[in-house]
């Protein structure tokens, strides 16, 4: 057998050196297409090949027409086709519309006359055409300008754009025409695909979306900013509060005279108060980041709190009221605690507009001040008298057992985590500790480092995510909590979620297995997207924190009344009044029924304001959270260990 290894082929690179390059010849066809195509785009070669295609068509009517013909029980005996230039020019004129004309002079002239036909058709269509096209496309891209008034004007967008319309939707159910205007720098079809997909079930609620840039004065003015109810401008996540601060000043440039109330989303505190000031109270400051640290914070040592909170702020059910009513003039924020049957009251607002929640039980109700209460409507906010049987009878609260030192441990890491740090070390008994565990590839181990935090002792951990990790992390000491905080940095939204469920899922793992030492605990979790709060649900978390729904209704409740702002200023903020969900022991014997008027007046000698309590037998159902707020004074119930009390007062 012959060897010839000169025609061998082994492969390009398998020796070292590239194979020869296979080369194929084009055929026919091949060159016709390529010349075809380069051709195409040169108008005088298109009218070219029209002219060419027509005559071939032309000839190929002829031999149809002659075979057809040939046909004898489809055709007239006597009809026969005759092969000739004239049988040609018959066919060719037929394309367009001519063929009776009997001279070469008047064939010619029919031609001609055709051809500046179609020209100035074609120029007249294709003008209408443009013009059309042109008039869509600028609608398309959200360049009109809007001519509806006392609509809710968004500027921006970020995630938390899609809570916010459907808690707008749930406010304006009842009104029959409320309009929404989103203005940001993204396109209409962006901006509409993605509102169809995350909050299509809007109700009445109509959302018009328009383009522009929020920070150019001369792009507001098309929003009919001057006739706009209130003003939304969210933070876009990744531009920070530079963009929204220029938003601001683009929104006083193009209607200088407005006295509209802006709701701005701020993260840095300091931004935010100089914002307030130097508009003399017209921009009324979000800090998400912060309420969400704050609940966060919270909901690790009060079981039930995050839901309580959703529960507080969203449009469903009972909301927050004011109503004058003179016949508590001269009595004390104690008596008005129980002289309401059909509202739980939580704070006082002043003449000015300054609102005090949960203020001292003497302070004294003047002229001029108003109730605030929650109630399922402002209607039901009624004054039934004070409960005289209930205020003198000497009710003696329950001995509260001495907090005892505290084991924390986190796992996930973000710029917020120092934040929830600071609301935690304010309340945590001496001798607490906090134990941090963080992925290297999210957060960097210098951020860890040197954390202070009052007196409780904070210790790290850079790991990489395996079981093991986790494991080790657990072990060997019992925590009260484990709070899991999604990653903010070098990581998108949705994968930060994805950590945070296959975390909880992990640890309930490891709570299940037996021998490796780690202890079943209470499991806190923070979720950034509402969307994926039903699948944290099954992942089987204690306590969730959803962290855009959280912000959005804030932002959708304050643009909705804007004298709301100072009452959940105050219920947020570092100091004075704060939600919280207690051991019901601590207020009523356990297996005893008691009225909800008798567990206000035990909360209000502990100087607390009672709102609702909290079912533990509730709070594991399936869609259920077990919280029932604002519940009519005369209700009985019978506590039962695991039952809370929520109340409003001081934090500890």
């Amino acid at each position: 057998m012959t060897n010839k290894t000169e025609d061998r082929s082994y492969g390009q690179g398998s020796q070292g050196e590239p194979a020869k390059a296979f080369v194929s010849k084009p055929g026919l066809g091949s060159k016709l297409k390529y010349s075809f195509d380069n051709s195409i785009a040169k108008s005088g070669m298109f009218v070219t090949w029209m002219l060419v295609l027509m005559v071939i068509f032309s000839i190929l009517l002829v031999f149809i027409k002659a075979a057809l013909f040939a046909i004898p029980f489809i055709t007239r005996p006597d009809a026969q086709i005759e092969f000739s230039f004239e049988t040609f020019w018959g066919s060719f004129a037929t394309l367009f519309g001519r063929g009776a004309e009997a001279t070469w002079a008047e064939r010619i002239l029919s031609f001609l006359t055709w051809v500046c036909t179609v020209a100035l058709g074609g120029a007249v269509t294709g003008f209408i055409v443009g013009a059309i096209t042109r008039a869509f496309e600028k609608l398309r891209k959200g360049k009109s300008p809007i001519i509806v008034s006392n609509h809710t004007l968004i500027l921006g967008w970020s995630n938390r754009i899609y809570p916010v319309l459907k808690e707008l939707a749930v406010a304006n159910a009842n009104v029959k025409k409320a309009n929404v205007v989103i203005f940001s720098s993204n396109t209409r079809d962006f901006m509409e695909g993605e509102i169809e997909a995350r909050a299509s079930d809007l109700g009445k609620l109509k959302v018009v979306t328009r383009t522009g840039d929020i920070t150019n004065p001369e792009d507001l003015k098309r929003t009919n900013i001057s006739n706009a109810k209130s003003i939304i401008v969210l933070d876009s996540d990744d531009s920070g509060d530079a963009n929204v601060v220029s938003a601001v000043l683009a929104i006083k440039a193009a209607n200088p005279n407005t006295k509209i109330k802006i709701i701005a989303e701020i993260d840095d505190s300091h931004t935010g108060q100089a914002l307030t000031i130097a508009t003399q109270g017209q921009v009324i400051v979000v800090r998400s980041q912060e309420i969400i640290a704050r609940v966060t914070a919270q909901a690790s040592r009060r079981p039930g709190l995050a839901a309580v909170v959703l529960d507080l702020l969203d449009f469903d059910g009972d909301e927050i009221y004011f109503n004058d009513v003179p016949a508590l003039h001269g009595k004390t924020y104690a008596d008005a605690l129980l002289a309401f049957s059909d509202a739980a009251v939580i704070g006082l607002l002043k003449a000015d507009g300054t609102a005090r929640v949960n203020p001292e039980q003497n302070t004294k109700i003047l002229k001029g001040m108003k109730i605030i209460a929650i109630a399922e409507d402002d209607d039901k906010v009624v004054y039934t008298g004070v409960r005289e049987d209930i205020s003198k009878k000497k009710v003696t609260p329950v001995a509260r057992k001495k907090d005892t030192a505290e084991h924390l441990l986190i796992i996930g890491w973000s710029s917020m985590g120092r934040t929830v740090l600071n609301e935690l070390a304010g309340f945590l008994p001496k001798g607490s500790t906090v134990h941090i565990v963080a992925q290297s590839r999210y957060v960097a181990a210098e951020e860890l480092k040197n954390l202070k935090f009052g007196s409780v002792k904070v210790t790290f951990a850079s790991v990489s995510g395996d079981v093991d990790d986790l494991i080790a992390a657990a072990k060997g000491k019992k925590f009260n909590e484990v709070i899991v905080l999604g990653y903010r940095n070098a990581i998108s939204q949705s994968e930060a979620d994805a950590q945070t469920m296959l975390t909880m899922l992990q640890m309930n793992q490891l709570f299940a297995a037996e021998g490796n030492g780690v202890e079943r605990t209470r499991l806190v979790a923070e979720i950034l997207d509402s969307r994926k709060s039903e699948l944290a649900r099954v992942a089987a978390v204690d306590d969730l924190v959803v962290s855009d729904s959280l912000a959005a209704l804030l932002i959708a409740q304050i643009s909705e009344n804007p004298a709301l702002a100072p009452v959940f200023e105050d219920l947020f903020d570092a100091e004075g009044a704060t939600l919280n969900v207690r051991d019901i022991g601590d207020y009523a014997k356990l297996g005893k029924s008691i009225s909800f008027a008798e567990l206000v007046a035990v909360a209000r000698n502990h100087g607390e304001s009672a709102i609702g309590y909290r079912l533990g037998s509730g709070a594991g159902a399936e869609g259920s959270t077990g919280v029932v707020l604002n519940p009519s004074k005369t209700s009985e119930f019978i506590p039962v260990a695991g039952d809370c009390l929520v109340v409003i007062g001081n934090l500890n």
